[in-house]
């Protein structure tokens, strides 16, 4: 099973890098910039091809996405390239497009697969409509009913059940939770809920909250795509919270997944069956996305904060500065990846 499990994550993580890599590849060969190879997958050549655009296609021997190699991402680095291919050299709007076009891709990759998800099998509201409330449960003594559409918890906007999951899941110093709900005759009402203690099975303590959302399945090409956009904007919302929850401390980075995470994410989505997989897809590759753009270090974001900063000053920036900028950005990276990983390691003992 573990090797199943194994083989489905590389499988998943193949594709949405790969997506990721093929949008830098495009738009960089359409506006002219010197490519040294595009590779599938990484680690040693195994197969290589020369095409008659003077690209080196490789297969590498590991399947685990790929990469483009581009002359001149920063600095003119080759002095066999003529000048005007460096991609530094590149007008800045160009530059900008073939950046961004990774991340481009992933948010495309990802509403194509929850358009399709939705037309095939049918796709539920995002919006955080009460579906059920059991019986004795907290949110039954507070008086929340089935229809009643939550709009904010503790004061953070709930869009989305995806965004409200995650206002949930951040600390709280109170024993209670302030809900604003829309009932289903429009009226707006608020009610603080005590939610009940309980105890995990490794002793550990949790709350719970007794009620789950609308499952109403919808129908049709043009549902399908409302869900598809709508699902796309409810993940990108919830990403967006935890990420200032974390700066906030009101989410403790081992809530955070790595590898090890993600490989467990995986084997439980296998034993759901194969929508969930195509879901994991799509939900991991708006995650790709989303991180890539941020304006850190050695992301697809960081190196777009340095063309702002261009643009601001009418000049390039000191290559040297932006180099160590990433090279500093990628280590500390690394290090909070290695953390997470030992983290995601230790839930499972």
């Amino acid at each position: 099973m573990w090797f199943i499990t194994l083989l489905v994550l590389i499988i998943i993580l193949g594709i949405i890098i790969l997506v990721h890599e093929f949008g830098h590849f495009i738009w960089a060969k359409k506006f002219g910039v010197f490519i040294y190879e595009f590779s599938m997958g990484m680690g040693p050549i195994v197969h290589t091809h020369k095409g008659r655009d003077g690209i080196n296609y490789n297969i590498r021997a590991f399947p685990i996405g790929g990469f483009v190699s581009m002359a001149g991402e920063v600095y003119e680095d080759d002095d066999k390239t003529p000048k005007e291919r460096f991609m530094c050299n590149k007008p800045w709007l160009q530059r900008l497009i073939i950046l961004i076009a990774g991340v481009v891709n992933n948010f495309i990759l990802a509403i194509v697969i929850l358009f399709f998800m939705a037309l095939v099998m049918g796709s539920t509201t995002t919006k955080p409509i009460v579906g059920a409330v059991l019986e004795g449960s907290a949110m039954e003594k507070a008086g929340i009913e089935v229809g009643d559409q939550i709009l904010k918890l503790n004061g953070i906007q709930s869009s989305s059940w995806d965004k409200l999951q995650i206002a949930l899941y951040r600390k709280n110093n109170q024993d209670t939770y302030d809900f604003v709900v829309k009932k289903a005759n429009g009226e707006i009402k608020n009610y603080t809920v005590i939610p009940d203690k309980v105890k995990n099975e490794d002793g550990s303590e949790k709350i719970q909250f007794g009620f789950g959302v609308d499952t109403t399945k919808h129908y049709g090409f043009f549902s399908s795509i409302k869900y598809a956009f709508s699902k796309f904007g409810s993940v990108m919302s919830s990403m967006v919270l935890t990420i200032t929850s974390l700066f906030s401390g009101k989410i403790s980075l081992s809530a955070l997944s790595g590898p090890v995470g993600i490989y467990g994410v995986v084997g439980d989505s296998i034993s759901i069956g194969f929508s969930q997989i195509v879901y994991i897809i799509a939900f991991l590759s708006i995650n790709v996305g989303f991180i890539n753009i941020l304006p850190f270090p050695a992301f697809d974001g960081g190196r777009v904060l340095f063309m702002v900063i261009e643009k601001i000053k009418k000049g390039p920036v000191n290559a040297k500065i932006e180099n160590a900028f990433h090279t500093i950005g990628f280590i500390l990276l690394m290090l909070l990846m290695l953390y997470i990983t030992c983290q995601d390691i230790l839930k499972l003992f």
